[in-house]
């Protein structure tokens, strides 16, 4: 195996590194590249058909660009809502998979400065016949649901289709619903030289590392990844984290705030710096 597919790369991707850099890129630098070119981070298969959803309208605040979408509810009230799919880490460890999908697009949504107040789901499993699915089918459901109640934020709503086609392949699909007053409304832009980035949150381990690019990655049925692989849920610090930010949205002096996904400091930097068109240093 090359080194860069260990990072989920493939051929083209690795010449168009080696293009734009001029030079081999170390493994480091291998690595960013993996998790911010994986489907997970960038939709790369997907985007051309994501670009044909309407996104425009005279009730839209915020379209595609941000870590979720707001819409004017009347009253200075706006809604924010995020969709997002945690397909393949549900179909090694289904509960695990299925509550970090949850925390991900609650992280979203609470970064636009919104309160979470509603999740919904839609699933696609094989048939149950089968024990495998089964299994899938409680670990999933159990893993949404307790995410959700540890956040204090109920699943309301929910629709599932089975059919042999998913017997390898389970769709996971969950949805984050918020309200947020418009005038407390918060972006994910780094902007202004000279301004401080802080980092808040559950402490990190090693688990989880490269965690977009495992996301992204093709299912055999043979395959049997490491668990480690997989980052585990913290509702609790996810709760008090997220209780935290609230208070912080539509303070003057927060500039923005933006959520850490599978790539972690790698992929809320260059967003946040992207949108706020200047540089981040790290040390």
């Amino acid at each position: 195996m090359k080194i860069w597919q260990k990072y989920g790369l493939n051929k083209e991707e690795y010449d168009a590194i080696l293009e734009q850099m001029g030079r081999e890129p170390n493994e480091l630098e291998l690595a960013l590249f993996g998790v911010m070119w994986s489907e997970h981070c960038c939709y790369k298969h997907t985007r051309h058909l994501l670009k044909e959803l309407p996104t425009q309208g005279p009730i839209v605040v915020q379209g595609p660009g941000e870590n979720a979408g707001v819409i004017d509810a009347g009253d200075g009230m706006g809604v924010a809502f995020k969709l997002e799919s945690h397909n393949h880490p549900s179909a090694v460890e289904p509960f695990l998979g299925a509550a970090t999908g949850v925390g991900g697009i609650v992280r979203d949504v609470v970064s636009m400065g919104a309160r979470p107040f509603a999740l919904i789901n839609s699933l696609r499993l094989g048939t149950l016949d089968s024990e495998r699915n089964r299994w899938l089918l409680r670990g999933i459901v159990d893993g949404m649901a307790d995410y959700g109640n540890c956040l204090e934020v109920p699943t309301v709503a929910g629709e599932i289709y089975f059919d042999s086609c998913y017997d390898n392949n389970p769709l996971v699909n969950a949805m984050c619903i918020g309200l947020v007053p418009l005038q407390n409304l918060t972006k994910g832009t780094a902007a202004g030289p000279g301004n401080r980035v802080l980092a808040a949150g559950a402490r990190t381990g090693r688990e989880g590392i490269a965690g977009a690019a495992f996301a992204s990655a093709e299912l055999a049925e043979e395959t049997s990844p490491d668990i480690s692989e997989m980052q585990p849920g913290d509702p609790q610090a996810g709760k008090k984290l997220m209780e935290a930010c609230l208070e912080l949205a539509g303070h003057p002096d927060v500039v923005g705030i933006q959520d850490m996904g599978a790539a972690g400091l790698t992929s809320s930097s260059c967003e946040m710096a992207f949108r706020g068109g200047c540089g981040i240093e790290m040390e």
